[in-house]
C-alpha cells in the first residue's frame, strides 16, 4: 500500500536540515552516486571526536533517539532513504535536543559517499525488511554486496549488531556474514530482554507482545 505523503513534507525537512543530510539521487545509479564522495567531517557535524554509531532503516527514530540520550559520549548517525519516514525521526530528536545525533536520508548503497573507510564503531540494523521473495535477495540489507560496504566503513574489530523477527531472514543473514568474511560474535533466537546498553523498537515490542521470537545476531569484522 502506498504510504500518503505528510503535510508541508519539504518545509519539515528544510526545517532539520542542520540535523539532516539528505542524498541527490538525481542519478539512478547507485555505483555513480556512491562514486560521488561527500565524506562527513565528524568533528564539524558534533563537535568531538567520540566514536560513531550507524543504523541503518532508523524508520520513525525511537531506537536512534533513545540510544543518543542513553549514551551521550557516542556520535549517532541514523540512515533511512524515506523521506516521509526520516521527517518523524529528525523532529523527534529536535523535541529532545540531542546533540549528539545526525540523519542521513540515503539508501544504504550509497553509504560509501559519506563515510570514510574504517571510521564506524558499531552498525546497528533492527527489523530490516526481510524481502522474502527470492527475487528480492540482493536488496536485503545483509546481502553480501551491502555486507562489503559495511566491511568497508567499520573500523578493525567494528561489529554489526542484527535484530530481525523473521527467520528465514536470519538464517540466510548467518549464511551471508559468514560468506562475506564476518565472525559470527554472538547469536540469540529468542531474544527477551534488552542487553545492557540496547534499546527496544517499536516493532520489537509489538512482536514480543505478539509472541514472536526475535532473533539477534553480533558479527565483527
Amino acid at each position: 500500500m502506498r504510504m500518503h505523503k505528510k503535510g508541508h513534507l519539504e518545509e519539515r525537512l528544510l526545517s532539520c536540515a542542520d540535523i539532516l543530510t539528505v542524498c541527490d539521487l538525481s542519478d539512478k545509479n547507485m555505483k555513480n552516486a556512491a562514486a560521488l564522495k561527500d565524506y562527513f567531517d565528524f568533528e564539524q557535524i558534533f563537535k568531538n571526536a567520540n566514536p560513531v554509531h550507524l543504523e541503518i532503516g532508523c524508520g520513525k527514530g525511537k531506537f536512534i533517539c533513545e540510544k543518543a540520550a542513553m549514551q551521550p559520549d557516542v556520535n549517532f548517525v541514523a540512515c533511512e532513504k524515506v523521506s516521509n519516514v526520516i521527517i518523524d525521526a529528525c523532529e523527534r530528536a529536535k523535541r529532545g535536543q540531542l546533540q549528539n545525533l545526525h540523519f542521513l536520508n540515503s539508501a544504504a548503497e550509497v553509504l560509501e559517499r559519506y563515510f570514510r573507510n574504517g571510521t564506524i564503531e558499531k552498525i546497528y540494523l533492527n527489523f530490516s525488511n526481510p524481502l522474502p521473495k527470492e527475487g528480492y535477495k540482493k536488496q536485503r540489507l545483509t546481502h553480501p554486496k551491502f555486507l562489503g560496504i559495511y566491511r568497508n566503513i567499520l573500523k578493525d574489530g567494528g561489529t554489526v549488531i542484527q535484530k530481525t523477527d523473521d527467520r528465514d531472514f536470519y538464517l540466510f543473514s548467518l549464511e551471508s556474514y559468514g560468506a562475506a568474511g564476518y565472525k559470527i560474535l554472538e547469536t540469540d533466537e529468542n531474544y527477551l530482554a534488552p542487553a545492557d546498553g540496547d534499546v527496544e523498537t517499536e516493532h520489537e515490542i509489538l512482536f514480543k507482545e505478539r509472541g514472536k521470537n526475535i532473533y539477534r545476531i553480533i558479527a565483527g569484522v
